[in-house]
């Protein structure tokens, strides 16, 4: 009897452990950056959608899912290789969770041929922000010349 007290109460301190875990990053994630909803392409209308925040550097855009107790990003977006590629509202039973958010169609092209479609659903401030961040890069043929 007193090996199951122990094993179960070493079982609650795991729990109690991780969920003081997962409430930190939570409360560390909602403090900094823009909070979204993503999904990778193809998908169903009303599947594959994960909350998260993400946060702008010069190069790339970090997406970090609020579900996951991994310490960096969930994805990693490079800005040079992003193109928006189309908007829409939420329709069917989106609507539920994205009510009033604005989703952006994002193809991302990498160089081993393995390109990524994502949707990003952003309120309409957060996409703004967005759409001037990937305005505002560098044109591929400005960073050739420079290199040259």
């Amino acid at each position: 009897m007193s090996v199951l007290v122990v094993v179960l109460s070493v079982l609650l301190v795991l729990v109690l452990a991780l969920c003081c875990l997962l409430a930190f990053r939570v409360a560390q994630l909602r403090r900094g950056g823009t909070p979204v909803l993503l999904r990778v392409l193809p998908a169903d209308v009303d599947e594959g959608w994960r909350h998260g925040t993400v946060h702008y550097t010069d190069e790339a855009l970090r997406y970090y899912r609020l579900s996951s107790l991994r310490p960096g990003p969930s994805r990693t977006l490079v800005r040079r290789r992003l193109d928006i590629s189309g908007r829409r509202r939420p329709v069917g039973t989106e609507r539920d969770i994205l009510e009033g958010m604005v989703i952006l169609e994002v193809h991302q092209s990498a160089s081993s041929g393995d390109d990524r479609t994502y949707e990003i659903a952003f309120d309409p401030g957060g996409v703004t922000a967005f759409q001037s961040w990937v305005e505002s890069r560098r044109s591929l043929r400005s960073q050739n010349r420079r290199s040259a």
